[in-house]
């Protein structure tokens, strides 16, 4: 009878070792807002203003990439709005995802104030103090979205300075412009191109108009310039 008492009671022991071990990773149960993940970083670089994060959720590995932020290994921490990407190689890491989540931002904390605070940072450019004269014959960004109608589908030409500048997402980089003029509340531009610049770059780009553009994860665009071709502002 001991010896059997003794061998349950190391059945047992390794009954629960083995139950500690397998919800190690296993995060905390709280009530989360819809759509919101949390996860633990197992891995992390910085690469042309991007955080890619290798996560754990309960146990699902996978990478996740957002706008460069301070994180460390070992935390926990929040997103939501992924959007999937797959087979997508970084010429910056030289390194090819079978699977990546673009998350518009992290966050170590999970309340919905928060994160919407993350979203809203990253979706929201601050209007610049930018004068720039328009090139003669072209467009200023104030023309594109007063006749984006019209416009939708031509070849544009416009002048403006860079300031935001996301590389090497879906085949392209991502430039955001302005040249100081505005219609109503729109004075920033969208243009996509495989042309780089970097931030601070005074430039014409020409390419083509694009309306209601929708990549998801809340990247939506009213208008866009897309498939451009950059040039600095001193080239002819």
């Amino acid at each position: 009878m001991k010896r059997l008492l003794l061998a349950f009671s190391i059945i047992s022991l390794i009954g629960l070792s083995s139950c500690s071990k397998k919800g190690e990773n296993n995060l905390p149960a709280q009530n989360l807002p819809a759509g919101t993940h949390a996860v633990k970083i197992l891995d992390n670089v910085n690469a042309a203003g991007y955080t890619y994060l290798q996560v754990d959720e309960n146990g699902n590995q996978y990478w996740i990439a957002a706008p460069q932020t301070n994180v460390q290994k070992g935390e926990i921490v929040y997103y939501s709005n992924g959007m999937e990407m797959k087979n997508f190689h970084s010429t910056t890491l030289n390194k090819t995802f079978d699977s990546i989540l673009f998350v518009q931002a992290v966050s170590t904390e999970a309340a919905p104030n928060s994160l919407s605070a993350a979203h809203s940072q990253t979706q929201n450019i601050q209007k610049e103090p930018i004068s720039i004269e328009p090139l003669k014959g072209a467009k200023t960004i104030a023309d594109i979205y007063s006749q984006k109608k019209s416009l939708e589908g031509h070849s544009v030409e416009i002048k403006g300075k860079v300031v935001k500048f996301n590389p090497d997402i879906m085949n392209r980089n991502w430039i955001h412009i302005q040249d100081g003029s505005s219609f109503g509340e729109d004075y920033d531009l969208l243009v996509t191109s495989t042309d780089n610049v970097a931030v601070g770059d005074v430039i014409v780009v020409q390419g083509t108009v694009a309306l209601d553009k929708d990549f998801g994860a809340g990247y939506s665009y009213p208008v866009m310039i897309e498939n451009a071709k950059v040039k600095s502002s001193s080239q002819k």
